[in-house]
Formats: structure tokens, C-alpha cells, sequence
């Protein structure tokens, strides 16, 4: 189980992160998004050790990650595919990486398989892989030491479509098998298919988090009027916020809250329904309700 609890960074006057909680519970997939410089990425240092909070702790499994042992063991991170040693060959950056968690060598041929690389790659210089490659290397050591827990940043950036279809099934397989995953991804859609819960940050702050269908349940209401200036004007002095959409606005409210504004203002709708745009909506749309209180400080 990975645990945050009100995680704070600052890096002088800006404050990267701020008063972060969330959990991720075994059997679970959970996707961590969020616009660039969200904070994403310095959320998942922190729980990896790799930058001192300035308030707040992580743990996972209970103890913080500077306190386990052998972290490989328990826990396989990938915060940068790019971050391995580019004179190795595959194959022996696998093989140190199984000595230093005392593991048996025959381990690297079993992570070499199960990621796709053979034996002509895993002989292969890193410098000479491609990113895709170098994303399923670094997949290959996460998971060499048998880990319950995955902590992933990006891991799709550079793979093919029948590759990103791989992954998926990896972690949905990982996860059923009562693994935990934190996954954070720009890739909104595949999330969207393997994630169990959300947890979306915007300006370092959490701007929303729960069960995925909970959350898509809640997206908002799609509405189209023969005036649309009127229905913002509507919209605006009931204090419901509303974004541009491709076939109209959408308000994050119910369809009874915006077609009551509608009404006590005479705007007459010619559409109002549950908006269904999946977590690409609803992540445009709590993120932009996060940039528009940052843009009003």
C-alpha cells in the first residue's frame, strides 16, 4: 500500500506541492494526473526518497522508502527510462541491478522476456535503444526484484500503439495479482482503460480523487442554447462555472442546477443532457478550474 499524507514542497517562494494525501490500495491501479508542472512528478521524488519533503510524509507498506532495506525488493520504480548507465548492454543493467538486490541472475532473462526485449536487444548498448525500448528496460527493472508495489512516471512515452496495449495488460495483470499501482501518465485514455481510481492534481494541489467510475459518473452536464453568451451570462451569476465544448458548454453541476439558472434567466436550451466525455473532460475541466483560480491570485 503506498500512503501520502499531507505532502508539502517548496522551493523557495513556490510552492511546488501542497498538502498532498492520498492512498493506493493493493489490487488497485491508480492514475495520478495532472497538467505540466503540477507537481506530479516532485510528488513522486518525495515518495521515492529522491527529494526531501518540506512537510508532510509518504510511506509505502508502513515505512518511508529511505527505511526499507532492500526497496527493489518491495518496490519497483520508474521515474526516467533515460536513467541508465548508456555503455551497458540491456542485459547488464539487469544483471547489476540482480546483484545488488542479492537476486538470482536467471532473473534477468525472465524480466527480459516478460518486457519483449530478446536476446539480440538485451546485447545491445542502452545508448543504441530507441526511447520505447529504454521505457521497457526500465519496466524490466522494476519489476526484477518482484515487487508489490509499482511506482511509474510516464512509462508509455515512447511506445507504439501494440505496445502501450502490452503495458496495459501488464499492470492490470500486476494489479489483479493484489500488486499496487501508482501510475502517472499524459496519456489520458489509456489511463482511462486500466485505472481502478484517480487522484488529479492541479497547482500542487489536489483538485480531485476517488473510483474512476465515481468520478466519470460525476463529469458534468453538456448545454446548447439559441443565445449562447446569454447561457454564460446565466451560468456565470449562479456561480456555475463553464468551459467551451465542441457541441456546446460544459458545466460541472447536475442537469437540474443548469436547467434552473437557464430558466430563472428566460435562455431558452436546445440541449441538456449529461456531458460523457470521458476523463478527458473531466480533466480539462478541474484543471481549468485550477488554472483559473491560480490565474485570479
Amino acid at each position: 500500500m503506498i500512503s501520502v499524507e499531507n505532502l508539502s514542497k517548496r522551493y523557495g517562494r513556490h510552492q511546488a506541492v501542497d498538502d498532498v494525501s492520498f492512498r493506493c490500495e493493493p489490487g488497485t491501479v491508480t492514475g495520478f494526473l495532472g497538467p505540466n508542472g503540477a507537481g506530479k512528478s516532485t510528488t513522486l521524488r518525495m515518495l521515492c526518497g529522491l527529494t526531501p519533503p518540506t512537510a508532510g510524509r509518504a510511506s509505502v507498506g508502513g515505512r518511508a522508502y529511505r527505511d526499507l532495506p532492500n526497496p527493489g525488493r518491495e518496490v519497483g520504480v520508474l521515474l526516467d527510462a533515460s536513467a541508465q548507465h548508456a555503455g551497458r548492454t540491456g542485459r547488464e543493467a539487469l544483471a547489476v541491478a540482480a546483484q545488488t538486490m542479492g537476486l538470482d541472475r536467471r532473473e534477468v532473462g525472465a524480466k527480459l522476456d516478460l518486457v519483449g526485449l530478446d536476446a539480440a536487444a538485451a546485447r545491445r548498448r542502452v545508448r543504441a535503444y530507441s526511447l520505447g525500448m529504454r521505457q521497457r528496460l526500465g519496466l524490466a527493472l522494476a519489476l526484477l526484484g518482484d515487487p508489490r508495489v509499482l511506482i511509474l512516471d510516464e512509462p508509455a512515452n515512447g511506445l507504439d500503439p501494440e505496445g502501450i496495449f502490452w503495458m496495459r495488460g501488464l499492470l492490470r495483470d500486476f494489479a489483479d495479482r493484489g500488486g499496487t499501482v501508482l501510475l502517472s501518465s499524459h496519456l489520458l485514455r489509456e489511463v482511462e482503460a486500466v485505472a481502478d481510481r484517480l487522484v488529479v492534481i492541479g497547482g500542487g494541489r489536489i483538485v480531485a480523487q476517488g473510483d474512476k467510475a465515481e468520478l466519470l459518473a460525476g463529469g458534468g452536464t453538456l448545454v446548447r442554447a439559441r443565445d449562447t453568451g446569454a447561457l454564460r451570462r446565466a451560468l456565470d451569476a449562479a456561480g456555475l462555472g463553464a468551459r467551451e465544448a465542441t457541441d456546446g458548454l460544459v458545466v460541472r453541476a447536475d442537469s437540474e442546477a443548469v436547467g434552473q439558472a437557464a430558466a430563472d434567466a428566460g435562455v431558452v436550451l436546445t440541449e441538456l443532457r449529461p456531458d460523457d466525455g470521458g476523463l478527458e473532460q473531466l480533466f480539462l475541466s478541474l484543471t481549468a478550474a485550477e488554472s483559473s483560480k491560480e490565474a485570479g491570485k
